[in-house]
């Protein structure tokens, strides 16, 4: 199982996932710029792509959280991270035909603790590294929601003198400029994730003594989160979008740029976060400063289901997998 053959196995799997990333989590950056009309589907889609990719080439850091602060490489081999990738692969693709948005975020690292428990026991996880990890599940949707009420709320006390048709025309142009923030902000977060794993399979494959991730990781990362957002997510985009609340173009800006920033802070001292969380959080708030009724909740209930289900069922199916090839392939 350690040959190399199985080693661009794992490569396939990660780009795989990596692409299925950048397929249903398009929607993480243009469903508010698609729902109010800024821009078409097609366009938008495509800049998205563009940004995605710029950002994955912007740093390392959540990848070498990913690679080398969660599990111990020493007591796990290229199979358990094959079984991570495949359990967030099948999951993600479900999720996305119901249009529920995921966080393949969240099922990596979940497939990744449950193969590894399966295989070396739970002495095998770093906790340090899963108490960031579980600071930012718990924390993130606060934060997200939080920080799109407060900006949006300064927003409409900048502009509480201004007609509601100045005001569209006005961020009509900046959620453009927003959009695109976000698109970078979740390339420079979400990609790193593949680029760990990618760099993890290669140090356990080739014994590294250091974990350093290589230019062409990067960049093979980076434009298969590219091409993935390319192709986009409707479904996705329909529920971020357009169901959880009725968005403005000031909405759509204030939603995207307080989940890009704070995406961003994060990116550039290696937490890996949701950007679905994020975003999703955001947009709940900004329909918030409406009225609380603005806000779908029955919808919104539905996406923190997703999220909640994401860790047992990704963790469970690495964890089935690994046990299964256990007692089948790995007897003494």
């Amino acid at each position: 199982m350690e040959s190399f053959g199985f080693l661009i196995l794992i490569f396939f799997l990660a780009i795989c996932f990596d692409f299925v990333n950048g397929w249903t989590d398009a929607c993480n950056s243009i469903a508010t710029v698609v729902s109010t009309r800024v821009l078409t589907p097609q366009v938008a889609v495509l800049m998205a792509a563009f940004f995605n990719l710029v950002g994955a080439l912007s740093g390392t850091a959540v990848a070498v959280t990913i690679g080398k602060g969660l599990v111990d490489t020493e007591a796990i081999n290229l199979f358990t991270i094959a079984t991570a990738l495949l359990s967030v692969i099948i999951w993600s693709s479900v999720a996305t035909v119901f249009g529920l948005p995921t966080s393949e975020s969240h099922g990596l690292m979940a497939g990744l603790a449950g193969a590894v428990i399966a295989s070396a026991g739970v002495k095998a996880l770093i906790w340090a590294g899963w108490k960031k990890v579980f600071l930012g599940l718990v924390f993130a949707p606060i934060i997200g929601f939080s920080i799109g009420l407060l900006f949006m709320v300064l927003l409409l006390w900048i502009f509480r003198r201004f007609t509601p048709g100045a005001v569209g025309g006005i961020f009509r142009k900046f959620q453009i400029v927003s959009a695109a923030f976000m698109a970078f902000s979740h390339g420079s977060n979400d990609a790193q994730k593949t680029m760990g794993i990618m760099t993890l399979a290669l140090a356990i494959h080739f014994h590294w003594s250091s974990f350093h991730v290589p230019i062409w990781v990067i960049l093979l990362s980076a434009t298969t989160m590219g091409l993935g957002t390319a192709f986009g997510g409707w479904k996705v985009i329909r529920t971020m979008g357009m169901r959880i609340t009725k968005l403005e173009p000031i909405h759509g800006f204030a939603a995207e740029t307080s989940a890009a920033l704070v995406i961003t802070a994060a990116s550039r001292i290696g937490l890996p976060l949701s950007t679905t969380h994020i975003i999703a959080s955001g947009i709940m708030g900004v329909g918030a400063t409406k009225r609380l009724s603005a806000v779908r909740w029955g919808v919104a209930g539905n996406i923190v289901l997703a999220w909640i289900l994401t860790f047992p069922i990704c963790g469970g199916i690495s964890w089935l997998f690994t046990t299964i090839a256990k007692h089948l392939f790995f007897k003494n």
